[in-house]
């Protein structure tokens, strides 16, 4: 494995001295430190690391000030965030100068160690999520079906598009975030949904909000079951889902988004038609 250079930007000297210990015990190569602005980008000149490690809360300009100063000299340098510092603001900040990654101090080595390794996997891990992910989500899909109903589902007509499609009644949308960001689609017709339902349940006579809440459930299982089924494989996927979205009514449009791998599938189940569509992006960790 290629040995991975890094320089640690806080103005701490124990921070430094800490980061350092826990990077070089975990196998990394630390090859600098800098305690502010100009040192950091001096650092990244001189010395190109592959990653940088950036502290937040700093005098004279913050880490994301810093982080904007060295992607003027070197625009695809890696930085990942170091920080007691992490609320929504400083995460919307981070992402805007295109951070890739965010540790939260008390550093944990682990969790340093294995967001440093999502970053640097980059172009060979996502053609590893593209060569599993369709398989997987299948078989999720399968295996919650089993376990819940006990029955599986039949897949057919597999495609690699991501077209827009006319919804069947109700549309589940999941959002999956991790190292690379995603979204699972599960579409059926109120039939099937009420079918669903009304055999997870026992009964005929179930409200429609039961029978929304019962399917985003279903789809939520499915989707949870294939992000642990992914990261199993392979840690630095790291994949965990949204709260699902839900939209059902007529003539709905379920449009069609740039990812760059996706792939759609029907499969019939005993309640009835159901459209399933997952793709994925290359992107930073989030």
């Amino acid at each position: 494995m290629k040995e991975i250079n890094i320089v640690v930007v806080d103005d701490s000297p124990f921070s430094v001295a800490m980061i350092s210990n826990i990077l070089t015990g975990s196998g990394f190569n630390v090859i600098g430190s800098a305690n502010g602005l100009e040192e950091a980008v001096e650092a990244v000149k001189t010395l190109q690391p592959d990653v940088v490690t950036m502290d937040i809360t700093m005098p004279g300009a913050d880490g994301i000030e810093c982080t904007n100063a060295i992607h003027k000299v070197v625009p695809r340098q890696k930085v990942v965030i170091v920080s007691s510092m992490m609320d929504e603001e400083i995460i919307r900040r981070a992402k805007k100068a295109k951070v890739s990654g965010y540790v939260q101090k008390p550093v944990d080595a682990e969790e340093l160690t294995l967001a440093i390794n999502r970053v640097m996997a980059d172009e060979e891990l996502f053609i590893e999520l593209e060569g599993l992910y369709t398989t997987v989500f299948k078989e999720a899909l399968t295996d919650s079906f089993n376990k819940l109903f006990k029955t599986v589902p039949e897949f057919e007509a597999e495609f690699k598009n991501n077209n827009a499609q006319v919804s069947r009644g109700i549309s589940v949308v999941i959002g999956i975030i991790g190292k690379y960001s995603g979204r699972l689609i599960l579409d059926m017709s109120n039939e099937t949904a009420r079918h669903m339902a009304g055999t997870m349940m026992n009964s005929d006579a179930l409200p429609d909000e039961y029978i929304v809440n019962i399917v985003g459930e279903v789809s939520n299982i499915a989707a949870g079951n294939a992000c642990s089924l992914m990261n199993k494989t392979n840690k630095l996927f790291g994949l965990r889902v949204a709260p699902p979205t839900i939209v059902y009514g007529e003539s709905i449009t379920i449009s069609k988004s740039d990812f760059d791998t996706a792939f759609s599938v029907t499969a019939q189940t005993t309640f009835g038609e159901i459209f399933m569509n997952v793709g994925f992006n290359r992107g930073e960790y989030q």
